[in-house]
This record gives C-alpha cells, sequence and structure tokens, in this order.
C-alpha cells in the first residue's frame, strides 16, 4: 500500500493504532540475537501452535473475542536472563522461558491474567518482581532510543507507525525547511553516539552548505568494538527509526541517496534492514516523491568484511565505493569529500536514532535529559563481571556506581571492584576513585579515556590488568589497516613488550619504551584507530604501574592469571618416582627416573600442566 500524501500517512496511522489496540493481550518475544540464540523462534512458533485455528483470537477472563498479539521484537536489554518474553498490558517479564514453559503463560497469564512467579525476576532476598519496570536493572534506565526495541514487532512498519512512527519525516517534510531542522538538531545540543561526541549539527550545517548538487546520507553499523552490541540491537529491533533519521537528516542537508554499512556478521540485523526498507518503500516513506512533497530517498545496504578499522569515515567510504577499507590524510573532510567524493553526512545508528525524538518534541526536553554540554541518552553494553549483564540505556552523566551497582546488580560473587574498561580499544580504563564522576563525553576525555561506541566491561579483584591491555593491543594490531608507520609497526612494538611481560621476560626499561611508544602511535597515527590504540595501555600503566612492576620485577603475577609467570613444582616429600608424569611431559622438562625423585626444569617447562593431571598422588605443585 503506497501512502500518497500527509493525509493518507495520518488516515493509515489512525488505522494503525486501532488494531494494535484491539489486541488486549501481547506476547513480546525477545528476538534480538542473544535470544535468538537461546531458542526464542521456537517459543514463537510454540505460540502459534495455541493460536492455530482461532485467528489468533481467544475468549479471554474478561473480554471475549479480544485479539493476542504475538510479536517478535528486538532487544529487551537483560540479557544475563533470556529468553525473554513480556505480557502486556501487565508487565510481566519472564526469564529464561523454555518451550515447554509456553502452554503455561498461555492457560495461566494470557487466558487468566495471572503472574507465574517461577518465571520472574527474584532479588536475592526472595523479592519477586512482577512488573518490569520495578526490576532494579530497568528501574534506573531512562529507555528513549531503545524505547520501541522489546515494545513493538520489529519486523511490521505499521506498529511503529502506529506509535507515532514517521511523523518527524512528515513534520520535516511539511512544516520546516533544510535550515529549520539543521538549527534545531544544533540547539538540541546532539553530539554522535559513536565514540568522539562531534556535534551533529554542525557536522549537517556544513554538508548543507556545500554547493556540490549531489549529497550522500551514510549509516555507520560497522560496530566493530568487542563486547560491544547497541547498534546491533538497534538495528535489529527498531529498523525504521534509524531510517527515519536519515531521512531526515537527507531533507536537512539536501541528500537523496543513503548508504548503512553494517558488518556482513550482524545478518539478523541485515534482514530486518533489508524488510524494513521494502516496507517503507512499499509505503511510499522511501524513493520517489516521497508523501507527494517532491522529496526523493533511496536507502541501500552494503555490508562490510568486519574490518574494525572501517568504523572510520573515509576507510568506511572507501570500502562502500569497492576498495580496500583504508583511511585517508585530511583534509578535505568526509563533510566536504566523503562517498565517491561528494559531501556526506556520516552518523551511526545511535544519532540517527535519536534524531526523531527530537523533532517530534522539543529541544528543551532534549536538553533537559543529561548534561548541558552532552545532552540525552547513551546507550551501553555491559558485561564482565558483574551480575546483570546486557544492553542498557542511562542519561548522560550517569554515574559509574549507578551502571555498575544499582542496575548491574554488583559485582559477581560479592568480589571486590577493580575497574571497568570503557570504550573498548579505543577506550581506556576507570577505576574505584571514579564510581561517582558523571560518565559524559568531556568528563571522560580530560582522564584520557572515552566513551566510544559504549563498551562497559566491568573487572573484579581477580583480573590481571596488563593482560587486559595486551588483550586489546592484540585487538588493535589485529584490526591496524597498515597504512602508516606509526600504526602499523607501533602496536606490533607495543603488543611484543606487553606479551614479554605476561611472559615474565621483561625489564624496567621496557615500560619506558611503552610510554614513549604510546605518546608516537597517538600523536602521528593517521586515524583515530592508531590515535586511540594506547589508551588502554596508558590507563592501566597510570592507575596499575604496581602491576606492572610486580610482573617486571618481581616476575608474579599479583592476580594469578598470567600462565607465563606460573611456576610447577615437584614436591619431593610427596613424589614416588613412579614417571606418571614425566610421560606425558611434551617437551621432557621433567627429569628422573623410576624411584628417583623427579624434578622440573624451569626454563625446559611451557606451564602447560599435564603433569598436574597425571600425578596420582598430588605431588605436583602450581605456584604464581
Amino acid at each position: 500500500m503506497c501512502l500518497k500524501d500527509r493525509a493518507a500517512l495520518e488516515k493509515h496511522r489512525d488505522k494503525c493504532l486501532k488494531d494494535l489496540k484491539k489486541e488486549k493481550r501481547r506476547i513480546l518475544i525477545c528476538a534480538g540475537t542473544g535470544c535468538v540464540a537461546g531458542g526464542s523462534f521456537d517459543l514463537y512458533d510454540e505460540f502459534q501452535k495455541f493460536a492455530t485455528g482461532t485467528d489468533i483470537e481467544v475468549v479471554l477472563k474478561e473480554e471475549k473475542g479480544s485479539k493476542v498479539g504475538i510479536k517478535k521484537t528486538g532487544c529487551h536489554g537483560f540479557c544475563e536472563m533470556g529468553p525473554l518474553i513480556l505480557i502486556e498490558p501487565f508487565g510481566f517479564l519472564y526469564l529464561k522461558v523454555h518451550a515447554s514453559d509456553c502452554k503455561e503463560i498461555w492457560d495461566e497469564t494470557i487466558i487468566k491474567g495471572n503472574a507465574i512467579e517461577r518465571l520472574m525476576y527474584k532479588s536475592a532476598d526472595n523479592v519477586v518482581f512482577e512488573n518490569r519496570h520495578e526490576i532494579p536493572f530497568y528501574r534506573k534506565q531512562s529507555r528513549l532510543v531503545l524505547k520501541n526495541c522489546g515494545a513493538i514487532d520489529s519486523e511490521m512498519i505499521n506498529e511503529y507507525i502506529a506509535i507515532g512512527g514517521y511523523k518527524g519525516v512528515e513534520k520535516a517534510l511539511f512544516d520546516m525547511n533544510g535550515d529549520d531542522i539543521v538549527n534545531l538538531i544544533t540547539e538540541s545540543g546532539l553530539r554522535g553516539r559513536g565514540g568522539g561526541g562531534f556535534p551533529a549539527g554542525r557536522k549537517w550545517s556544513q554538508v548543507r552548505r556545500q554547493k556540490e548538487p549531489q549529497k550522500y546520507v551514510v549509516c555507520n553499523g560497522d560496530e566493530g568494538d568487542p563486547g560491544a552490541f547497541m547498534d546491533r540491537s538497534i538495528m535489529e529491533g527498531d529498523p525504521h527509526r534509524m531510517i527515519e533519521g536519515m531521512l531526515i537528516a537527507g531533507i536537512a542537508v539536501g541528500a537523496n541517496e543513503g548508504y548503512i554499512y553494517v558488518r556482513a556478521e550482524y545478518p539478523l540485523a541485515i534482514a530486518r534492514l533489508r524488510l524494513a526498507i521494502n516496507q517503507a518503500e512499499e509505503c511510499g516513506l522511501l524513493g520517489e516523491n516521497i508523501l507527494n512533497s517532491g522529496f526523493n530517498f533511496n536507502l541501500r545496504i552494503n555490508k562490510g568484511a568486519g574490518a574494525f578499522v572501517c568504523g572510520e569515515g573515509s576507510a568506511l567510504t572507501a570500502s562502500i565505493e569497492g576498495h580496500r577499507g583504508m583511511p585517508r590524510t585530511k583534509p578535505p573532510r568526509t563533510v566536504e569529500q566523503g562517498l565517491w567524493g561528494k559531501p556526506t553526512v556520516l552518523n551511526n545508528v545511535e544519532t540517527y536514532a535519536n534524531v526523531p525524538s527530537i523533532i517530534n518534541h522539543t529541544v528543551e526536553w532534549f536538553k533537559s535529559i543529561g548534561t548541558e554540554k552532552s545532552p540525552g541518552t547513551k546507550a551501553f553494553a555491559l558485561t564482565g563481571n558483574v551480575n546483570n549483564t546486557g544492553l542498557i540505556e542511562v542519561p548522560m552523566g550517569s554515574t559509574l556506581r549507578e551502571i555498575v551497582f544499582d542496575i548491574g546488580g554488583g559485582m559477581k560473587n560479592n568480589k571486590k571492584f577493580k575497574a571497568v574498561q570503557i570504550g573498548g580499544p579505543s577506550g581506556g580504563c576507570l577505576i574505584e576513585e571514579h564510581l561517582d564522576m558523571p560518565l559524559d563525553f568531556d568528563s571522560l576525555s580530560k582522564l584520557g579515556a572515552m566513551i566510544g561506541s559504549g563498551g562497559l566491561v566491568v573487572m573484579d579483584e581477580d583480573t590481571c590488568m596488563i593482560e587486559i591491555a595486551r588483550f586489546f593491543m592484540n585487538f588493535t594490531q589485529n584490526e591496524s589497516c597498515g597504512k602508516c608507520v606509526p600504526c602499523r609497526e607501533g602496536t606490533k612494538r607495543m603488543l611484543d613488550i606487553l606479551e614479554r611481560i605476561v611472559m615474565g621476560n621483561a625489564v624496567l626499561e621496557d615500560l619506558d619504551l611503552l610510554e614513549e611508544l604510546a605518546e608516537t602511535i597517538t600523536e602521528a597515527s593517521l586515524c583515530g584507530l592508531g590515535k586511540s590504540a594506547a589508551f588502554p595501555v596508558v590507563s592501566t600503566l597510570k592507575f596499575f604501574r604496581d602491576e606492572y612492576i610486580a610482573h617486571v620485577v618481581d616476575k608474579k603475577c599479583p592476580s594469578k592469571v598470567c600462565q607465563g609467570l606460573k611456576k610447577i613444582t615437584i614436591e619431593a616429600e610427596k613424589c614416588k618416582a613412579c614417571t606418571k608424569c614425566s610421560k606425558v611431559c611434551p617437551v621432557d622438562a621433567i627429569e628422573g627416573k623410576v624411584k628417583v625423585i623427579h624434578h622440573i626444569d624451569q626454563l625446559k617447562c611451557i606451564k602447560c600442566g599435564a603433569c598436574l593431571e597425571a600425578c596420582p598422588f598430588d605431588a605436583i605443585k602450581e605456584e604464581f
């Protein structure tokens, strides 16, 4: 059905809303990647079986003939507890649901309206939370960008339209001009959510004033940070919101073509984006002469090969053009010469997803959330040694303490909090003294860290910070495109040093060399990947230098993590000289004969642990 004009869209919205209101019960099944892996599609199929033959109409306790909506939604956020099912209008959130639970849910909750407590969230003191909004994980969140994820069918454009979807496009087309839109986004203070926090309105303004008639709008969905999945969840759970934001950007700057660059490792996001684009085209909300306004906008998906460097603007546009994804020197910048040498607006998924709300509400509304210089909310992927992991959204300026101990439920196994790695390989670590510091772009930059795309890895007292720095440096070094020497060679040298440290082969001078290399790479690298590559090392050296000293000088890992610093020995008084340990040693590091006490040559030992498992007398010990 093609919506010919504004009046047709309004009429269709009324119809969609009426259809939605007929659903007196809504079974909202989380169909984000995490829950799909846990079997949520099986839950969907089970509920469909119960509705078969009734045209999804059942006799409810209070209202005969009421409809039951069975929906595949986006990510509900509480990934630790998936697969998840939300039952509306009750607000019941059922956790870790199996296909065998579906019949009980149908009979007790859908038909009778009763809660099933065994499937609900329980606190440590056995308090049952019936309503989702009362669960501590959700209570302190402000889900604005993620508002529809888990609340509507992610594969139905009509549900998005029913709740006000594409009203922002309608307003931008008929009630505003390009300057009005750009000024509104500028006044709102919206900053790019991809990492650097560059003002979105300033970027749009720079593209709008370019004389070139052909311009492009590009969405960066190449989310490559380890442990980050915010953009993926939006693309999977609320694709039309992002598309609407891109459309508004196109109207603002005068662009009639858009590209979504998404990594091929996100097959579910790609499938839902394709479906969403097809649906928008069929409704006349994408394509030629949208709503009879004279404005044209076509949208394409471009799959990336998973190169982390393609998160950088010029590397991303080069990849879309069919070239190897490598950054180039600036100027010219992307706003002047981006995709195919034309002016290009490039923002990430979360940034575009903020735009419709700003257009539909007021600047004052948006600026009332968050901080003065970082208004709005930020989505984070909360992972690591914390009780409640998942996708969260909080106002800018929220503290680390609120995120880790209120939303996250505190540390696992009552361990002591040690640090948070924020921003993935482009970020740095925050420690206990930063727990009450507001998290926003400017506060973090003063500490040499950054929000990045929004990864938050929580670490407890048993975490080795040198190993964490080595892990991220290994990732960055592997992902370096190799174009510039500081990044290509510098990250390799830093990785070599870190590997020597965790193996117990480093000297104190190596720490000075690490700092010198970090400064050079940061100052001289061509793109953001290299400029931020050393951040995890620099921050761990700053806050955990004593751990580096222990590794280098004492040859000990205080966290007992680094296998290279482990020492395996044989206790002579327990050794029976049975030779079982020497027979399994792959490098002949164990010396001794039958009835002759054995010992381990530490220079040969590779710390594989095979002898530990082979010894029947508990004579072999490992120590750090």
